[in-house]
């Protein structure tokens, strides 16, 4: 079935209210971007989907079956999710951090079998690491390093990918080549989803978007349903028009909504 959803959901931490009566579905090909001002709760949604933060009310269900009744192993089977803060500051090789992906696969002290092997070598090809394998992760550029952790989220062969702003700290270059990377995986019929601030890679790239406001979403549909300039001018305090690129991509031209020249 490969359905991950949230129904009525609502988080908590520290006593304070983060997310509210949060519904929304993740299939198979979704490519879906999580937007939303500073705070509004999109790594939160994104920790709730992948069963890290437990909710407060409401459930997420993987299948039809509440994730909070899965062991972790069955769900870091089914879902990668790659935090905004993901660290690789030891001197592993390229190869030995992809293959830890295989990690939910295996006992212990189990030893790699070959579709431990052929996992890895899939993920090292598909994110173009491959000639990278023997390097130290500690040596690359921004833009190798979150190939590499994506890697290693798709050797774990999971439905779904859940990204936590892939592209926050990297190049126009290298951010491009992650959102390519994540078209192509759900092209192939993976279920992503990506919180991000950049509105023009949403309107490039996303199939759907989820807009969230102060816990909520308060939209989610198609990008040209949700990505209104009165809804834009609303939630994030600016003025908001659209162009067109050659290719006939929207871009968003952002103004101070006092600014009226």
């Amino acid at each position: 079935m490969n359905l991950l959803e949230a129904s009525s959901v609502a988080v908590r931490r520290g006593g304070r209210s983060i997310l509210e009566h949060v519904d929304l579905q993740l299939g198979p090909g979704d490519l879906l971007a999580i937007v939303g001002p500073n705070g509004s709760g999109k790594s939160t949604l994104l920790r709730a989907l992948a069963g890290i933060w437990p909710v407060f009310a409401g459930s997420v269900r993987l299948d039809q079956r509440p994730i909070s009744s899965l062991p972790r192993r069955e769900i870091a089977r089914r879902i990668a999710f790659l935090p905004q803060d993901a660290r690789l500051d030891f001197a592993f090789t390229v190869e030995e951090v992809v293959a830890m992906g295989r990690y939910p696969h295996r006992g212990r002290f189990q030893r790699e079998s070959q579709a431990d092997r052929a996992a890895i070598e899939a993920a090292l090809e598909y994110c173009d690491v491959g000639e990278l394998r023997h390097r130290f992760v500690n040596t690359l550029s921004g833009g190798e390093r979150q190939r590499v952790l994506i890697a290693r989220s798709l050797a774990v062969q999971p439905d779904f990918v859940l990204l936590d702003e892939p592209t926050a700290s990297l190049d126009v270059e290298h951010s491009l080549e992650i959102l390519n990377l994540c078209r192509r995986l759900a092209d192939a019929g993976r279920s992503v989803a990506f919180a991000t601030h950049d509105l023009n890679a949403v309107a490039r790239y996303a199939s759907r978007v989820a807009l969230i406001e102060s816990g909520r979403i308060v939209h989610c549909g198609d990008r040209d349903r949700v990505l209104l300039p009165e809804t834009l001018e609303r939630i994030f305090g600016v003025r908001a028009e659209t162009l067109s690129t050659a290719e006939g991509h929207p871009v968003y031209v952002f103004h101070p909504r006092n600014d009226t020249g």
